[in-house]
């Protein structure tokens, strides 16, 4: 356990805590911080979600498994976001950005990685298939769901505006050719790796410059949000498949994914779209620390 925390945890962590640190030392700013995440989100993450999702063996994935999952993921999101909507007094597009926190986890930039230096990519199987998900369904959900909320009734902006982003378009893309079965060349492979790279240890140091300007106290609705993300999903998940695939070899490292901090994608789309971060950030911040024990027993 110490091992995993020391070799393959804390490594990825300390990017968000180096972008922490320099934020509350006024060596990064928020501005700066701004336009890193809005390039790492906008330019280096397509390519990364092109290669994970052209390169995916969709025959190795173990559909049931994935299905009771993603069954986890809606069930979840509902509750949290009823609970932030209707119980904390959140407004719609603040609770709605809580409730995917609550159930986007920091996969692709922080699980996936992880899970990769522990077992390797063949061993991480699983969760590349929560990755995949995620950032096929999940992720062009709620930025859609996000424009929709964003746009406030203008839906030919809305429109425009999707069918200019890039993310949307390399999902769609990416599954086509997958789907195609179309041989990627290796020279796009290459850049779109080398591009890729840089994506999560960006984002991750650009969330924590931004968590820095925030006050991490945790008020209510932080409580209960971080409560949601750090328990009420693993026991959701734990539960699902106790009851629907109980002998699931698949059963463990989605355990670990669940148990895994909120997810940057919340907090880099309400940067985007003008959302109040109040919440959203510490929630990150939070869950982001207290995950580090629990995903090094689970691991």
């Amino acid at each position: 356990m110490l091992h995993v925390l020391t070799h393959n945890i804390l490594p990825v962590f300390a990017m968000l805590a180096l972008g922490f640190v320099m934020g509350r030392m006024k060596t990064a700013s928020i501005d700066e911080a701004r336009a890193v995440n809005r390039i790492a989100f906008l330019v280096l993450q397509p390519p990364l979600i092109f290669m994970l999702l052209t390169g995916l063996d969709l025959g190795a994935i173990h559909w049931g498994a994935l299905g009771l999952y993603a069954l986890c993921e809606v069930i979840g999101f509902t509750l949290a976001f009823l609970l932030a909507r209707h119980v904390l007094g959140c407004d719609l597009a603040e609770a709605w950005l809580l409730g995917m926190a609550v159930v986007f986890v920091n996969t692709l930039l922080y699980i996936w990685p992880i899970a990769t230096l522990i077992y390797g990519e063949a061993g991480a199987m699983p969760i590349t298939a929560i990755v995949a998900l995620d950032a096929s369904v999940s992720f062009a959900f709620f930025i859609i769901s996000s424009e929709l909320i964003a746009g406030k009734g203008d839906l030919s902006g809305t429109f425009r505006r999707m069918a200019r982003n890039p993310v949307l378009g390399t999902i769609l893309l990416s599954i086509a050719l997958n789907l195609a079965s179309v041989p990627i060349p290796e020279p796009i492979q290459t850049a779109a790796r080398f591009a890729g790279a840089g994506a999560a240890p960006m984002m991750l140091f650009a969330m924590g410059v931004v968590l820095s300007s925030h006050s991490i106290r945790p008020g209510p609705t932080i409580a209960a949000i971080s409560a949601a993300k750090l328990l009420g999903l693993p026991l959701l998940v734990a539960a699902a498949f106790a009851i629907g695939a109980p002998d699931s070899d698949w059963r463990q490292l989605f355990l670990m994914a669940s148990a895994g901090p909120a997810g940057a994608m919340s907090f880099s789309l309400a940067l985007l779209y003008g959302v109040k971060t109040d919440n959203i950030a510490p929630v990150i911040v939070w869950t982001s620390v207290l995950s580090l024990l629990s995903l090094a027993w689970l691991a």
